[in-house]
Parts: structure tokens; C-alpha cells; sequence
């Protein structure tokens, strides 16, 4: 069964990033193409990129990074969820991101967002690291809006449509992930 990780990448208290993955991983739970696991970055406690040799070399010293990469090496594919800051992702997403290599190649991943524009500046820089990294970003994703999906910008409501938006989302994942399979096995 291919295997989906959905990643909550905020680690900030009072996070709205928890509800949206909890709904993610709800909606994603109905379908019997696929499994599906939540990651929480607040599990893994990675302080800043503390390695001294390049990822790319795959010579992880740190007993941290070597859990945190057989945790991403065991996913097909991945859902990341991400608050906008500043125009961009949490800076927890992206170290947690920069600390692997390897265990993100040939890998779809697909984006459920959220911020005052929906999110939609995080997902553009999470697709340019994306390529980097050799994973397929699928086109649908999903942009919640603080303004419409969420009570007083922090009880999460989303609107009805933005089911169809996750379901379109899960079935690029799903698909990709399972395209790119004879590439994870060379």
C-alpha cells in the first residue's frame, strides 16, 4: 500500500497548523487507496541544522537526523502543511526539511496551506526547494484562508469546497507517489 506522510509544519504554540492536519489526516482516512500518518515536527525536536557534512552525502551524525530520516525514507509520498510567515514556510518546515537528502528524492508531495492569502507564497517557495530536493509537487493543493476558514482566525471552519480541493490534492499524491515507485527502487 503505498504510504503518504502528512506533515505539520509548524511547531509555534497555539499552532493552527494542528487542526489542519487533523482534518487532512480525517478527510485522508476515508479513502482506502492509500496510507496515511501524521508527522509532527514537535515529535522530533530537531534544534537547527546541526550536521556538519552536506545531506546530500547522507553521512548523518546526529542520532536526531538518523530518526528523522528513517521516518521521511518510510513515506512514498508526503502532504505538507504549512502556515505562511512572512511570505514563506516556517522556518521549522525548512530545517526540517534541509537536514535529508536522499530520503526526499523521487517523491510527490502535495500542499494544504493557510495564512491571510491562503498560504499560497509558502506553497511557491516549498515547490522551488521541492525541485531541489528531486520530488514532484503536484499541481492541486489547498489555500485556507484565515479571513474565511477559520472563526476569529483561529477556530478552523473550513468552507465545504475545501474538501473537493483536499480530495483532488490526496489523488495527485496518491498517483504520483506511486508513478515515481520503480524510480524509489533503483
Amino acid at each position: 500500500m503505498t504510504k503518504i506522510g502528512i506533515i505539520l509544519g509548524s511547531t509555534r504554540p497555539g499552532r493552527n497548523g494542528e487542526a489542519v492536519a487533523r482534518w487532512v489526516l480525517d478527510v485522508a482516512r476515508q479513502r482506502d487507496d492509500a496510507e496515511f500518518t501524521l508527522i509532527d515536527l514537535l515529535d522530533y525536536r530537531l534544534p537547527h541544522l546541526d550536521e556538519a557534512v552536506p545531506p546530500s552525502l547522507g553521512q548523518y551524525s546526529q542520532p536526531h537526523t538518523q530518526e528523522w530520516a528513517r521516518t521521511i525514507d518510510s513515506f512514498d509520498g508526503f502532504v505538507m502543511v504549512t502556515p505562511e510567515y512572512n511570505h514563506s514556510t516556517s522556518g521549522a518546515l525548512k530545517n526540517a526539511i534541509d537536514f535529508l537528502y536522499a530520503e526526499w528524492n523521487n517523491k510527490a508531495v502535495g500542499f494544504v496551506s493557510y495564512g491571510s492569502a491562503g498560504g499560497t507564497r509558502a506553497v511557491e517557495h516549498l515547490r522551488l526547494i521541492a525541485g531541489e530536493l528531486q520530488m514532484a509537487d503536484v499541481r492541486a493543493q489547498v489555500a485556507l484562508s484565515l479571513f474565511h476558514d477559520f472563526v476569529n482566525f483561529s477556530e478552523f471552519k473550513p468552507g465545504a469546497f475545501q474538501n473537493d480541493a483536499l480530495n483532488a490534492t490526496l489523488d495527485q499524491v496518491i498517483a504520483w507517489s506511486k508513478a515515481l515507485a520503480p524510480l524509489r527502487a533503483q
